[in-house]
Formats: structure tokens, sequence, C-alpha cells
């Protein structure tokens, strides 16, 4: 087998390239030396090319590249065709027919990939951030938080922490229970980040009976009395007094309107 390498040229990093090139020596049957590949990232100008062909201008290649720009990715084509240097153009084709399929113009930004995998990355760790912190497990998420809900049982603490991990914020939710002081960490973090989430007592206790018939439990049960309701509400208006945070009231609300409304609070 003759000697050959592949030699990687992007405006970026060239990892799209450099996976491409992998992927297709894996159906290859011989060993592949890691040497065979050399990766050229940043090529922004004419000369920067240039300079990849001199390097290599005695050696048996492939050319893999993922240029995004359009002027440079001609001249790139350009010089290939040119010298018969055998080549593959991973990004031109696919946003040409993408262009063409769609009529809307590109971006032509290098890099945008890696900017949706973080965004991507962010909104896994949010998701997990939620849940491990999820319903007051461990306080000292509140420190880490870029949200922190309060309520008492049933104001979709909960769903509206999951709704804001989807969009990639930290959020923690801290339930208010007469009987449990309030972690205090709350009182060491900025209160501009918390909403407390308040809602009016006739709702709650429609919810909660509602709830109580779900798990199969007597209606008389303390969870679910007007009395235990409205100690509930006193002990999260005293809370969120000491705090000085916002609220906004999730009675009879969507999940979506109430996220609107702490988004409008929150300026994000």
């Amino acid at each position: 087998m003759a000697s050959f390498k592949i030699v990687i040229v992007s405006d970026s990093i060239g990892e799209t390239g450099e996976f491409v090139a992998r992927a297709g020596l894996s159906q290859f049957n011989f060993e592949i030396d890691e040497k065979i590949i050399t990766r050229y990232p940043h090529i922004k100008e004419k000369e920067d090319f240039d300079f990849v062909i001199r390097q290599h201008q005695n050696d048996n290649v492939i050319i893999v590249y993922t240029i995004i720009q359009p002027v440079l990715r001609k001249y790139v084509d350009s010089v290939l065709e040119e010298n018969g240097i055998t080549h593959v153009d991973i990004m031109g084709p696919i946003m040409t027919a993408i262009e063409s399929k769609t009529e809307v113009t590109p971006f032509y930004e290098p890099g945008r990939v890696h900017i949706l995998d973080e965004d991507y990355f962010k909104k896994i760790d949010a998701i997990e951030f939620a849940v491990k912190y999820d319903d007051g497990k461990d306080p000292s998420g509140l420190l880490k938080a870029d949200i922190v809900l309060l309520g008492v049982s049933r104001t979709s603490k909960t769903p509206l922490s999951q709704y804001f991990a989807h969009k990639g914020y930290r959020v923690v939710n801290v339930p208010l229970v007469p009987e449990v002081s309030a972690p205090k960490e709350l009182f060491e973090i900025d209160s501009n980040k918390i909403i407390g989430l308040k809602i009016d007592s006739e709702p709650l206790y429609r919810i909660r009976k509602e709830r109580l018939s779900q798990l199969g439990l007597l209606d008389s049960a303390n969870y679910g009395k007007s009395e235990r309701i409205l100690e509930e509400l006193d002990y999260f208006d005293e809370i969120v007094g000491k705090l000085g945070c916002q609220t906004i009231n999730v009675s009879n609300k969507a999940i979506e309107e109430s996220a609107n409304e702490i988004m409008k609070l929150l300026d994000i």
C-alpha cells in the first residue's frame, strides 16, 4: 500500500474534518499510524493555506477541509484543482444544498457547531443540577444556583425548575414548611435571584384535595385542611418578607405563564 497523509484544514479548530477523516479510515483494513493525520486549524487567510500547501508539496496527500468563509473556500478549491491534489470539501456541499432548499443565507461563522455543543452541555448540566437539588435535597446547591424558587407544596416548583433547566439555568427549589427552618443558605445568597411562588388558598385547597384523592388518602388528612394551608401560606409570607425577594402568584396559571413572569422579573 502506498503511504499517504491526510491533511485537515479548517478556519475553526478542524475537529469536524478529523472526525470525518477517521470515520473514513475506519472502513479500511489496514493499520493506521497516528501520524497519518495532520491538522491545521484557524486557517483564515489565503497566505495561511499557501503555507500548508508548501509544507506538503512533496507528500502524497488528501486534503480534507472545513472552510466556512466562501471567498477562502473558493480559493482553496481553485488551488487544489489547479495542482491536482486529492481533496474533500466537507462543509461546502452541505451548506450549498441547505441554502438551495431553504433560500436562507448561512451565517458563515467558523466554529458555530462548538457554540451549539456548549449550549447543549450547559443544558444537560442544568437539568442534572435541577434533579440533584430538587425539593431542597441539598441546601449547598443554593450557593451555586442561577435561580432559586420558594414555595409551599403544590406550587409547581419542580416543573418550573425543569422548565428553566432546559433553558440552561441552574435552578434550586426549596419547599417551605412551618415545622422546618428555612435553610441558612437562603439568607447568604443574592435575594434578586430568589423568586417566591405565591398561591391563593382556595386553588391550593382544590389542588391538594385532588392530590389526596389520587394518592387514595382521606380528605381529612392535615395536608388538605384549610387551617393547615393558611398556616403554610403565612409561613411563606414570613420567609419571603425576611428575604425581601420578589414573588409571583401562580394561582390557576400554566407553567409557561408563570415562567414568563419569572423571566421578566429576573430580566432573562
